[in-house]
Protein backbone atom coordinates (compact mmCIF):
# COMPACT_ATOMS: atom_id res chain seq x y z
CA UNK A 1 0.00 0.00 0.00
CA UNK A 2 2.72 1.94 0.78
CA UNK A 3 4.39 1.80 -3.00
CA UNK A 4 1.46 1.24 -5.19
CA UNK A 5 3.56 0.87 -8.36
CA UNK A 6 5.79 -1.42 -6.58
CA UNK A 7 4.18 -4.50 -8.36
CA UNK A 8 3.68 -2.91 -11.87
CA UNK A 9 5.56 -4.71 -14.61
CA UNK A 10 6.49 -4.64 -18.08
CA UNK A 11 2.41 -4.26 -19.20
CA UNK A 12 3.48 -0.17 -18.86
CA UNK A 13 5.77 -1.05 -22.03
CA UNK A 14 3.19 -2.78 -23.68
CA UNK A 15 0.39 -0.11 -23.57
CA UNK A 16 2.75 2.10 -24.68
CA UNK A 17 4.06 0.02 -27.87
CA UNK A 18 0.97 -0.44 -29.13
CA UNK A 19 -0.11 3.62 -28.60
CA UNK A 20 2.23 4.48 -31.08
CA UNK A 21 1.99 7.42 -33.51
CA UNK A 22 0.13 4.71 -36.31
CA UNK A 23 -2.26 4.00 -33.24
CA UNK A 24 -2.93 7.80 -32.48
CA UNK A 25 -3.61 8.37 -36.43
CA UNK A 26 -5.83 5.62 -37.05
CA UNK A 27 -7.71 6.25 -33.94
CA UNK A 28 -7.81 9.90 -34.95
CA UNK A 29 -9.59 8.81 -38.50
CA UNK A 30 -11.70 5.88 -36.66
CA UNK A 31 -13.71 9.29 -34.61
CA UNK A 32 -13.15 12.01 -37.47
CA UNK A 33 -14.91 9.64 -40.00
CA UNK A 34 -17.40 7.85 -37.78
CA UNK A 35 -17.68 9.75 -34.72
CA UNK A 36 -18.27 6.74 -31.66
CA UNK A 37 -19.36 4.51 -34.00
CA UNK A 38 -16.17 1.94 -33.96
CA UNK A 39 -15.82 2.28 -30.12
CA UNK A 40 -17.01 -1.17 -30.14
CA UNK A 41 -14.24 -2.42 -32.17
CA UNK A 42 -12.06 -0.98 -30.06
CA UNK A 43 -12.87 -3.57 -26.73
CA UNK A 44 -12.82 -5.86 -29.03
CA UNK A 45 -9.55 -5.36 -29.94
CA UNK A 46 -8.62 -4.82 -26.51
CA UNK A 47 -10.02 -8.46 -25.32
CA UNK A 48 -7.92 -9.90 -28.08
CA UNK A 49 -4.75 -7.93 -26.96
CA UNK A 50 -5.87 -9.13 -23.43
CA UNK A 51 -5.34 -12.76 -24.55
CA UNK A 52 -2.98 -12.88 -26.61
CA UNK A 53 -0.31 -11.04 -24.47
CA UNK A 54 -1.40 -13.04 -21.47
CA UNK A 55 -0.53 -16.16 -23.03
CA UNK A 56 3.04 -14.82 -24.43
CA UNK A 57 4.04 -13.54 -20.73
CA UNK A 58 3.01 -16.94 -19.34
CA UNK A 59 4.80 -18.54 -21.94
CA UNK A 60 7.79 -16.44 -21.11
CA UNK A 61 7.60 -16.23 -17.37
CA UNK A 62 7.09 -20.70 -17.04
CA UNK A 63 9.80 -21.29 -19.61
CA UNK A 64 11.92 -18.62 -18.08
CA UNK A 65 12.85 -17.96 -22.05
CA UNK A 66 11.69 -15.52 -24.67
CA UNK A 67 9.09 -16.09 -27.49
CA UNK A 68 11.53 -16.67 -30.62
CA UNK A 69 13.86 -18.75 -28.18
CA UNK A 70 11.22 -21.01 -27.25
CA UNK A 71 10.03 -21.49 -30.94
CA UNK A 72 13.92 -22.37 -31.96
CA UNK A 73 13.54 -25.16 -29.34
CA UNK A 74 9.56 -26.08 -29.59
CA UNK A 75 9.41 -26.34 -33.44
CA UNK A 76 10.66 -29.49 -34.73
CA UNK A 77 14.50 -29.18 -36.49
CA UNK A 78 13.89 -28.91 -40.29
CA UNK A 79 12.42 -26.41 -42.61
CA UNK A 80 9.50 -25.57 -41.13
CA UNK A 81 11.31 -24.18 -38.36
CA UNK A 82 13.60 -22.50 -40.77
CA UNK A 83 11.01 -20.75 -42.61
CA UNK A 84 8.91 -19.38 -39.39
CA UNK A 85 11.93 -18.15 -37.90
CA UNK A 86 13.25 -16.54 -41.04
CA UNK A 87 9.76 -14.99 -41.24
CA UNK A 88 9.59 -13.45 -37.50
CA UNK A 89 13.22 -12.00 -37.90
CA UNK A 90 12.11 -10.46 -41.01
CA UNK A 91 8.95 -9.19 -39.64
CA UNK A 92 10.36 -7.76 -36.29
CA UNK A 93 13.40 -6.92 -37.10
CA UNK A 94 13.43 -5.63 -41.19
CA UNK A 95 9.82 -4.22 -40.36
CA UNK A 96 10.74 -1.96 -37.23
CA UNK A 97 13.33 -0.62 -38.74
CA UNK A 98 10.96 0.50 -41.76
CA UNK A 99 8.71 1.74 -39.17
CA UNK A 100 10.85 3.39 -36.87
CA UNK A 101 11.03 6.44 -39.15
CA UNK A 102 7.09 6.53 -38.42
CA UNK A 103 7.40 5.96 -34.30
CA UNK A 104 10.25 9.19 -34.41
CA UNK A 105 8.49 11.28 -36.72
CA UNK A 106 5.16 11.06 -34.63
CA UNK A 107 7.28 12.43 -31.76
CA UNK A 108 8.44 15.09 -33.84
CA UNK A 109 5.13 16.18 -34.93
CA UNK A 110 3.69 15.90 -31.03
CA UNK A 111 6.87 18.89 -30.15
CA UNK A 112 6.24 20.49 -33.55
CA UNK A 113 2.10 21.06 -31.87
CA UNK A 114 4.10 22.92 -28.89
CA UNK A 115 5.36 25.68 -31.21
CA UNK A 116 9.04 25.48 -33.02
CA UNK A 117 8.96 23.46 -35.97
CA UNK A 118 12.90 21.97 -35.08
CA UNK A 119 13.91 22.60 -38.54
CA UNK A 120 17.98 23.08 -38.86
CA UNK A 121 19.19 24.65 -41.99
CA UNK A 122 22.79 23.73 -42.93
CA UNK A 123 23.29 25.53 -46.61
CA UNK A 124 21.88 23.67 -49.54
CA UNK A 125 19.56 21.23 -47.54
CA UNK A 126 17.57 20.94 -43.74
CA UNK A 127 17.45 18.58 -41.18
CA UNK A 128 15.14 17.89 -38.14
CA UNK A 129 16.49 18.74 -34.97
CA UNK A 130 13.94 17.04 -33.21
CA UNK A 131 14.01 13.45 -34.50
CA UNK A 132 17.99 13.67 -33.57
CA UNK A 133 16.97 14.65 -30.29
CA UNK A 134 14.51 12.02 -29.78
CA UNK A 135 16.95 9.61 -31.03
CA UNK A 136 19.50 10.45 -28.64
CA UNK A 137 17.05 10.23 -25.56
CA UNK A 138 15.91 6.88 -26.86
CA UNK A 139 19.28 6.03 -27.47
CA UNK A 140 20.86 6.90 -24.09
CA UNK A 141 17.27 4.79 -22.38
CA UNK A 142 18.73 1.81 -24.25
CA UNK A 143 22.26 1.85 -23.90
CA UNK A 144 21.47 2.23 -20.23
CA UNK A 145 20.16 -1.43 -20.33
CA UNK A 146 18.22 -1.78 -17.68
CA UNK A 147 15.03 -2.42 -17.00
CA UNK A 148 14.13 -0.90 -14.13
CA UNK A 149 15.25 2.10 -15.84
CA UNK A 150 13.46 1.42 -18.72
CA UNK A 151 10.23 0.66 -16.11
CA UNK A 152 10.12 4.28 -14.58
CA UNK A 153 10.43 6.12 -17.33
CA UNK A 154 8.14 4.14 -19.10
CA UNK A 155 5.77 4.68 -16.27
CA UNK A 156 6.07 8.73 -16.14
CA UNK A 157 5.48 8.65 -20.25
CA UNK A 158 2.83 6.58 -20.04
CA UNK A 159 0.81 8.63 -17.28
CA UNK A 160 1.69 11.58 -19.63
CA UNK A 161 0.28 10.13 -22.46
CA UNK A 162 -2.86 8.77 -20.73
CA UNK A 163 -3.64 12.49 -19.16
CA UNK A 164 -3.21 14.14 -22.26
CA UNK A 165 -5.72 12.09 -23.96
CA UNK A 166 -8.20 11.48 -21.29
CA UNK A 167 -7.57 15.47 -20.86
CA UNK A 168 -8.62 16.17 -24.59
CA UNK A 169 -11.12 13.79 -24.03
CA UNK A 170 -13.28 15.26 -21.53
CA UNK A 171 -12.40 18.72 -22.69
CA UNK A 172 -15.06 17.93 -26.02
CA UNK A 173 -17.80 17.29 -23.60
CA UNK A 174 -19.13 13.21 -25.04
CA UNK A 175 -22.46 12.66 -25.03
CA UNK A 176 -22.07 9.66 -22.32
CA UNK A 177 -25.48 7.86 -23.48
CA UNK A 178 -24.40 7.97 -27.09
CA UNK A 179 -21.00 6.79 -25.97
CA UNK A 180 -21.79 4.14 -24.38
CA UNK A 181 -24.41 2.91 -26.63
CA UNK A 182 -21.78 3.05 -29.36
CA UNK A 183 -19.05 0.92 -27.03
CA UNK A 184 -20.97 -2.03 -25.89
CA UNK A 185 -23.53 -2.22 -29.38
CA UNK A 186 -21.66 -3.65 -32.54
CA UNK A 187 -22.59 -1.55 -35.59
CA UNK A 188 -20.88 -1.40 -38.42
CA UNK A 189 -21.63 2.05 -40.47
CA UNK A 190 -20.89 2.28 -44.15
CA UNK A 191 -17.85 2.41 -45.20
CA UNK A 192 -16.55 1.59 -42.02
CA UNK A 193 -15.18 -2.44 -42.46
CA UNK A 194 -11.54 -1.22 -43.82
CA UNK A 195 -11.22 1.04 -40.41
CA UNK A 196 -12.42 -1.66 -38.01
CA UNK A 197 -9.87 -4.30 -39.55
CA UNK A 198 -7.05 -1.15 -39.06
CA UNK A 199 -8.08 -0.50 -35.42
CA UNK A 200 -7.60 -4.17 -34.53
CA UNK A 201 -4.35 -4.07 -36.44
CA UNK A 202 -3.17 -1.25 -34.87
CA UNK A 203 -3.53 -2.57 -31.22
CA UNK A 204 -3.11 -6.58 -31.68
CA UNK A 205 0.86 -5.93 -32.83
CA UNK A 206 3.12 -9.43 -33.07
CA UNK A 207 6.07 -7.70 -32.00
CA UNK A 208 4.63 -6.79 -28.66
CA UNK A 209 4.31 -10.36 -27.94
CA UNK A 210 7.58 -11.00 -28.22
CA UNK A 211 8.47 -8.11 -26.12
CA UNK A 212 6.30 -9.01 -23.25
CA UNK A 213 8.24 -13.00 -23.01
CA UNK A 214 11.23 -11.46 -22.83
CA UNK A 215 10.74 -8.44 -20.49
CA UNK A 216 8.37 -10.21 -17.74
CA UNK A 217 11.62 -12.27 -16.86
CA UNK A 218 12.89 -9.03 -16.00
CA UNK A 219 10.90 -8.58 -13.65
CA UNK A 220 9.43 -11.93 -12.28
CA UNK A 221 11.45 -15.14 -12.02
CA UNK A 222 9.03 -17.86 -10.33
CA UNK A 223 6.00 -19.16 -12.03
CA UNK A 224 4.02 -18.70 -8.96
CA UNK A 225 4.42 -14.76 -9.51
CA UNK A 226 2.02 -15.91 -12.85
CA UNK A 227 -1.07 -14.30 -11.08
CA UNK A 228 0.64 -10.69 -10.73
CA UNK A 229 1.83 -10.86 -14.34
CA UNK A 230 -1.63 -11.72 -15.65
CA UNK A 231 -2.82 -8.72 -13.51
CA UNK A 232 -0.56 -6.49 -14.94
CA UNK A 233 -1.13 -7.32 -18.28
CA UNK A 234 -4.99 -6.55 -18.31
CA UNK A 235 -4.65 -3.79 -16.28
CA UNK A 236 -1.72 -2.21 -18.66
CA UNK A 237 -3.61 -3.36 -21.74
CA UNK A 238 -7.29 -2.28 -20.43
CA UNK A 239 -6.04 1.32 -19.44
CA UNK A 240 -4.23 1.82 -22.79
CA UNK A 241 -7.45 0.35 -24.58
CA UNK A 242 -9.08 3.61 -23.08
CA UNK A 243 -6.28 5.67 -24.14
CA UNK A 244 -7.11 5.03 -27.73
CA UNK A 245 -10.73 5.02 -27.01
CA UNK A 246 -10.14 8.71 -25.91
CA UNK A 247 -8.56 9.51 -28.65
CA UNK A 248 -11.26 8.02 -30.85
CA UNK A 249 -13.71 10.47 -28.49
CA UNK A 250 -11.79 13.48 -28.65
CA UNK A 251 -11.63 13.27 -32.72
CA UNK A 252 -15.47 12.65 -32.78
CA UNK A 253 -15.62 15.84 -31.63
CA UNK A 254 -15.00 17.59 -35.70
CA UNK A 255 -16.64 14.47 -37.09
CA UNK A 256 -16.49 14.65 -40.88
CA UNK A 257 -13.70 16.88 -41.10
CA UNK A 258 -10.95 16.61 -43.08
CA UNK A 259 -8.49 15.73 -40.68
CA UNK A 260 -5.83 13.36 -41.99
CA UNK A 261 -3.97 12.63 -38.21
CA UNK A 262 -3.07 13.64 -34.76
CA UNK A 263 -1.44 16.72 -35.98
CA UNK A 264 -4.48 17.83 -38.08
CA UNK A 265 -6.75 17.04 -34.96
CA UNK A 266 -4.43 19.12 -32.54
CA UNK A 267 -4.87 22.38 -34.81
CA UNK A 268 -8.58 21.66 -35.11
CA UNK A 269 -9.47 21.18 -31.89
CA UNK A 270 -7.48 24.87 -30.86
CA UNK A 271 -9.99 27.32 -32.09
CA UNK A 272 -12.99 24.88 -30.53
CA UNK A 273 -11.27 24.30 -26.80
CA UNK A 274 -8.40 25.99 -26.65
CA UNK A 275 -4.55 26.03 -26.44
CA UNK A 276 -4.83 23.16 -23.91
CA UNK A 277 -6.24 21.03 -26.33
CA UNK A 278 -3.40 21.33 -28.92
CA UNK A 279 -0.88 20.94 -26.12
CA UNK A 280 -2.84 18.24 -24.73
CA UNK A 281 -2.70 16.03 -28.01
CA UNK A 282 0.95 17.35 -28.90
CA UNK A 283 2.33 16.03 -25.37
CA UNK A 284 0.60 12.71 -26.13
CA UNK A 285 1.59 12.41 -29.15
CA UNK A 286 5.23 13.09 -28.06
CA UNK A 287 5.03 10.24 -25.25
CA UNK A 288 3.69 7.88 -27.95
CA UNK A 289 5.95 8.43 -30.65
CA UNK A 290 9.00 8.68 -28.16
CA UNK A 291 7.66 5.21 -26.32
CA UNK A 292 7.61 3.42 -29.71
CA UNK A 293 11.16 4.64 -30.51
CA UNK A 294 12.09 3.02 -27.47
CA UNK A 295 10.61 -0.38 -27.63
CA UNK A 296 10.52 -0.98 -31.25
CA UNK A 297 14.54 -1.42 -31.55
CA UNK A 298 14.29 -3.41 -28.07
CA UNK A 299 11.50 -6.32 -29.12
CA UNK A 300 14.02 -6.69 -32.38
CA UNK A 301 16.95 -7.05 -30.24
CA UNK A 302 14.99 -9.86 -28.07
CA UNK A 303 14.24 -11.35 -31.21
CA UNK A 304 17.07 -12.02 -33.49
CA UNK A 305 18.70 -13.08 -29.79
CA UNK A 306 16.45 -15.68 -29.61
CA UNK A 307 15.94 -16.58 -33.66
CA UNK A 308 20.10 -16.18 -34.27
CA UNK A 309 20.40 -18.44 -31.02
CA UNK A 310 23.01 -15.21 -29.64
CA UNK A 311 24.23 -15.55 -25.83
CA UNK A 312 24.21 -12.40 -23.68
CA UNK A 313 22.07 -9.82 -21.97
CA UNK A 314 21.29 -6.58 -22.64
CA UNK A 315 24.38 -5.25 -22.48
CA UNK A 316 25.68 -7.82 -25.22
CA UNK A 317 27.55 -6.68 -28.30
CA UNK A 318 25.08 -8.44 -30.46
CA UNK A 319 21.98 -7.04 -29.07
CA UNK A 320 23.53 -3.88 -29.03
CA UNK A 321 24.41 -3.71 -32.40
CA UNK A 322 20.75 -4.86 -33.34
CA UNK A 323 18.76 -2.22 -31.49
CA UNK A 324 20.84 0.37 -33.08
CA UNK A 325 20.78 -1.04 -36.47
CA UNK A 326 16.89 -0.43 -36.08
CA UNK A 327 17.31 3.04 -34.14
CA UNK A 328 19.85 4.68 -36.63
CA UNK A 329 17.48 3.59 -39.55
CA UNK A 330 14.78 4.95 -38.05
CA UNK A 331 16.55 8.46 -37.23
CA UNK A 332 18.46 8.81 -40.72
CA UNK A 333 14.70 8.01 -42.36
CA UNK A 334 12.85 10.41 -39.67
CA UNK A 335 16.05 13.16 -40.13
CA UNK A 336 15.93 13.56 -44.02
CA UNK A 337 11.86 12.83 -44.39
CA UNK A 338 12.97 9.38 -46.87
CA UNK A 339 10.33 6.72 -46.72
CA UNK A 340 11.58 3.43 -47.86
CA UNK A 341 8.17 2.31 -49.65
CA UNK A 342 9.60 -0.76 -50.47
CA UNK A 343 10.88 -1.57 -47.25
CA UNK A 344 7.72 -0.62 -45.63
CA UNK A 345 5.29 -2.77 -48.08
CA UNK A 346 7.61 -5.31 -48.00
CA UNK A 347 7.36 -5.38 -43.79
CA UNK A 348 3.62 -4.49 -44.16
CA UNK A 349 3.02 -8.46 -46.06
CA UNK A 350 5.60 -10.02 -43.77
CA UNK A 351 3.19 -8.86 -40.63
CA UNK A 352 0.26 -9.86 -42.25
CA UNK A 353 1.63 -13.64 -42.81
CA UNK A 354 2.76 -13.81 -39.25
CA UNK A 355 0.41 -12.33 -36.97
CA UNK A 356 -1.92 -15.22 -38.04
CA UNK A 357 1.32 -17.50 -37.65
CA UNK A 358 1.93 -16.42 -34.41
CA UNK A 359 -1.10 -16.46 -32.98
CA UNK A 360 -1.56 -20.20 -34.30
CA UNK A 361 1.79 -21.07 -32.39
CA UNK A 362 0.73 -19.59 -29.24
CA UNK A 363 -2.40 -21.38 -29.36
CA UNK A 364 0.32 -24.44 -29.51
CA UNK A 365 2.23 -23.61 -27.33
CA UNK A 366 0.18 -22.75 -24.82
CA UNK A 367 -1.89 -26.39 -24.81
CA UNK A 368 2.06 -28.40 -24.46
CA UNK A 369 2.10 -30.24 -21.56
CA UNK A 370 5.86 -30.16 -21.24
CA UNK A 371 6.72 -26.65 -21.84
CA UNK A 372 3.46 -24.99 -19.39
CA UNK A 373 2.06 -28.07 -17.31
CA UNK A 374 -0.25 -27.37 -14.88
CA UNK A 375 -0.56 -23.89 -16.82
CA UNK A 376 -1.66 -24.82 -19.65
CA UNK A 377 -4.51 -23.08 -21.49
CA UNK A 378 -8.20 -24.13 -20.14
CA UNK A 379 -11.05 -25.24 -22.45
CA UNK A 380 -12.18 -21.84 -22.75
CA UNK A 381 -9.20 -19.94 -23.02
CA UNK A 382 -8.39 -22.32 -26.21
CA UNK A 383 -11.97 -21.32 -27.30
CA UNK A 384 -11.46 -17.88 -27.20
CA UNK A 385 -8.54 -17.88 -28.44
CA UNK A 386 -9.62 -20.29 -31.74
CA UNK A 387 -11.95 -16.94 -32.35
CA UNK A 388 -8.74 -14.18 -32.02
CA UNK A 389 -6.96 -16.48 -34.49
CA UNK A 390 -9.61 -16.32 -37.24
CA UNK A 391 -9.33 -12.50 -36.43
CA UNK A 392 -6.17 -12.05 -37.27
CA UNK A 393 -6.04 -14.41 -40.45
CA UNK A 394 -8.64 -11.80 -41.65
CA UNK A 395 -6.78 -8.82 -40.78
CA UNK A 396 -3.30 -10.30 -42.11
CA UNK A 397 -5.46 -11.91 -45.64
CA UNK A 398 -6.41 -7.94 -45.71
CA UNK A 399 -3.29 -6.18 -44.89
CA UNK A 400 -1.54 -8.35 -47.58
CA UNK A 401 -4.20 -7.99 -50.14
CA UNK A 402 -3.83 -4.11 -49.32
CA UNK A 403 -0.62 -3.92 -49.81
CA UNK A 404 -0.51 -5.89 -52.95
CA UNK A 405 -3.27 -3.78 -54.79
CA UNK A 406 -1.16 -0.90 -53.95
CA UNK A 407 1.73 -1.93 -55.68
Amino acid sequence: MRNPFKNIGPGALIAAAFIGPGTVTVCTLAGVQFGYGLLWAMILSIIATVILQETAARIGLVSGKGLSQVLREQLPDGILRKLILGLVLAAIVVGNAAYEGGNISGGVLGLQALGNDGIIHLKSFQLNGYSLLIGAVAFVLLYIGNYKVLEKVFLVLVILMSLSFVITAILTGPDLFDLLNNAFIPGVPEGSLLMIIALVGTTVVPYNLFLHASLVNQKWKDKRELPAARKDTIIAVVLGGIVSMCIIIAAAAINGSSVDGAAGLALSLEPLYGEAARYCIGLGLFAAGITSAITAPLAGAYVAQGCLNLDGNQQSKPFRATWMLILFTGVLLATFGIKPIAIIQFAQIANGILLPVIAGILIWLANRTNLLGEHKNSTLKNAISLVILIITCILGGKVILTVIGSL
